[in-house]
């Protein structure tokens, strides 16, 4: 007997399983609003100075 061919087949595995609140598209970051790779190095540059002068 095949097992795996038993019962209903299970639909909708590639949806996630929520919304999340602050994705890139919804109304809180619309899409353009991405901030850019050098505006993330200098931010990140900007945070490891401050936590090396501590």
């Amino acid at each position: 007997m095949d097992y795996k061919a038993a019962g209903a087949p299970k639909l909708g595995k590639k949806a996630p399983k929520h919304q999340e609140h602050n994705a890139h598209g919804s109304n809180k970051k619309p899409f353009g609003q991405r901030a850019s790779k050098e505006d993330l190095l200098a931010r990140m540059k900007k945070a490891a100075e401050a936590k090396k002068a501590e």
